[in-house]
């Protein structure tokens, strides 16, 4: 039922998820008068969670089949430990509180999954509902943490209905006794009827800007890369992005956006504007005044000694000690200065190693180089310091795995971004739901700030969402094109935008306090 109701099944599938997890949670109940030890219980919850991670997201493995295996057996045990909690919690706290555990737990492991340095959010629950996004408008107050809850009390207050009345009874909640099937109904809904209410009155807002998006459809295991077996040379790489991006400007075009890594050779930062290949993007800048340029960047940063340099960074002999960056570049007029942005959300296991996994394990290499990246610490908006430049258009540099972060791709809107700009390569995962899954995530982004999204991506699908998540134009897959919209602008900032992640926090610390309340439990008779 998880499954069926994930992305990229249409509605009404995504109502599976509101009943999906009253198996896990009759399991529990059963096992528990069965007098059951927690080992039994954890193994086949731990199954259940398996079976949904490889229905879901068995695609991982086309880019590395080992990381792929690893990937699901892993987040399939890091998503039993909330259950874990739960399950002691029942025992040892009663109904009450143990199955607010249940909630509390889990999405305290979400937003530690979304923190940590082996994030994996690909599964949070709130993620389910990218293919209905007026179903959760009000993800501008919640963020995608909003859409768990939903889905958890809703699992709870059906399985109540089905097989919790003895144990729950008619708890009083806000003041009133609710009967099972009237909570039921309120938490099914109830949440839908306040989305249908905001997806009504919704309309587009800010000024008006058209932006083109390129996607130049380069096989990134034959094609992209050197050592592949049809490898294209990057001057030829680059002329395909200049000829797509020409066959679609206009004289009203303020931004042309190219998919990550479109300059493919690696380029040191402090040699960035005497790189024939950026010098050749500047003169398409300044054939067509009023236009800029985001495109994808493989950069390289030096530090002066080991003493001053990132713990991500690499030593060689003839270099010193680098950095090697997964980076954004901008190019707003033919001589004025060169914006960088370095992807900091990187893929665990693919762009990041934690140190104390490194030795162990390596780097998995996807065609770029191996080891992990450098990032940075705050979020960097792209701005033209022209002043003859469109100022309301203020783009938040997103690069691939970024977009799947909620509070994330929100920090871009508190310092300024008016439109959101995804740049991906999804050509890793074949004709799978992975790339598919990754476009919709973006109409979550795009609800939770109000933003609207144009998208670029290498290999996948590009495009643009508006503000109200919906998809407004698409390319195909696996064909080089090029897309042209006239987006808006938005300056506002939503609640959640404004606050962050606030349910989230809130229940990481109700999670600490009440599985203390657990472990003393455990030694007071």
């Amino acid at each position: 039922m998880l499954w069926v109701g994930w992305p990229v099944h249409p509605a009404p599938a995504p109502l599976l998820l509101l009943v999906g997890l009253v198996p896990l949670l009759r399991l529990e109940q059963v096992l528990r008068t069965q007098g059951a030890r927690t080992g039994r219980f954890w193994w086949l919850s731990y199954l259940f969670l398996l079976l949904w991670n490889v229905l879901t997201t068995y695609w991982v493995a086309y880019s590395t089949l080992g990381g792929g295996i690893a990937a699901n057996i892993l987040n399939a045990a890091l998503q039993s430990l909330p259950l874990l909690a739960f399950w002691h919690t029942r025992r040892r706290l009663g109904p009450v509180l143990g199955y607010l555990g249940f909630v509390v737990y889990w999405l305290a492991f979400e937003q530690l999954h979304l923190t940590w340095d082996l994030s994996w959010p690909w599964l949070t629950l709130g993620n389910g509902f990218a293919m209905v996004p007026s179903w959760v408008q009000w993800y501008e107050y919640t963020g995608q943490l909003g859409g768990s809850l939903w889905v958890l009390l809703a699992n709870l207050a059906v399985f109540w209905v089905l097989f919790g009345r003895q144990e729950l009874g008619a708890p009083r909640v806000l003041g009133m006794r609710w009967r099972p099937w009237l909570a039921a109904f309120a938490a099914l809904v109830v949440p839908l009827l306040v989305s249908f209410a905001i997806d009504a009155r919704w309309q587009e807002k800010g000024p008006a800007a058209e932006v083109v998006v390129v996607q130049p459809n380069i096989d990134p295991f034959q094609e992209k890369f050197a050592g592949g077996a049809n490898y294209i040379p990057p001057a030829q790489q680059l002329q395909r992005l200049v000829s797509l991006t020409e066959s679609a400007l206009t004289p009203q075009t303020k931004l042309v956006l190219w998919p990550e890594t479109a300059l493919e050779e690696t380029h040191w930062e402090n040699q960035l504007a005497q790189q024939p290949d950026v010098q050749r993007v500047q003169s398409l800048v300044a054939a067509h005044p009023g236009m800029r340029l985001i495109t994808g960047i493989t950069s390289v940063s030096s530090y002066a000694s080991k003493e001053v340099a990132s713990p991500t960074a690499r030593f060689r002999d003839d270099l010193g000690y680098y950095d090697v960056f997964n980076a954004a570049l901008h190019v707003s007029s033919p001589t004025g200065p060169l914006q960088v942005y370095h992807k900091s959300k990187l893929v665990p296991g693919v762009e990041k190693v934690p140190g104390w996994l490194n030795s162990a394990l390596g780097t998995i290499d996807l065609g770029g180089v191996v080891g992990s990246y450098g990032s940075q610490e705050q979020r960097t908006v792209f701005r033209s310091f022209s002043p003859t430049a469109d100022s309301s258009l203020r783009v938040a540099p997103v690069i691939c795995y970024e977009s799947v972060y909620s509070d994330y791709v929100s920090e871009y809107v508190r310092r300024g971004a008016t439109l959101i700009g995804i740049i991906t390569n999804d050509g890793w995962w074949s004709d799978s739901p992975g790339y598919k899954q990754h476009l919709t995530y973006g109409r979550l982004r795009a609800i939770e700030t109000r933003r609207d999204i144009a998208r670029s991506a290498n290999t996948g699908i590009s495009g643009f969402i508006n503000q109200r998540g919906d998809i407004v134009q698409q390319t195909d897959w696996w064909v080089p094109a090029v897309s042209r919209y006239t987006v808006h602008l938005n300056d506002e900032l939503t609640f959640y935008t404004r606050h962050g992640e606030l349910l989230g926090h809130a229940v990481q610390a109700v999670a600490v306090l009440l599985l203390g309340f657990v472990v003393v439990r455990r030694f007071i008779k």
